[in-house]
């Protein structure tokens, strides 16, 4: 039985040639041990140890992580937004002049950091967050 308590439906616990036990985890169960190691104020080796995993493994995780390999069905996920008041930023064109209307948006995932200033193109943003999200 590992040390992090008791096995959940994710782990797989096999018995080697050798007579020793060695608890395999899930994608899933992988990602959201290194995505505790992701917060703010976070130990890898105190979130290792409560869940009864080597840190040296966490460490070798999170490479999975950052590289895509822990990735697992896609699925929508909601992320906090702050929406401030825009500002009208005048800007020199040929023919008619009109303000045009910029922003900045920053977004915070705990591993990245976006800042976007002026006008965001949709489809630019979509990509950045999606790699970002990995």
């Amino acid at each position: 039985m590992p040390r992090g308590g008791s096995m959940g439906a994710t782990q797989k616990l096999v018995t080697l040639k050798s007579g020793r036990t060695r608890l395999f985890r899930s994608k899933q169960e992988r990602r959201q041990i290194v995505e505790e190691t992701l917060k703010p104020g976070a130990s890898v080796a105190l979130v290792a140890r409560t869940h009864g995993v080597n840190a040296n493994q966490v460490f070798a995780w999170r490479r999975m992580y950052r590289n895509g390999g822990l990735e697992t069905v896609a699925s929508a996920s909601l992320l906090p937004v702050k929406i401030s008041d825009a500002v009208a930023v005048p800007v020199k064109r040929q023919g008619k002049s009109k303000p045009v209307r910029r922003g900045i948006i920053d977004i915070d995932l705990g591993h990245a950091r976006v800042r976007i200033e002026g006008v965001a193109d949709p489809e630019c943003v979509r990509v950045a967050l999606q790699s970002l999200l990995r």
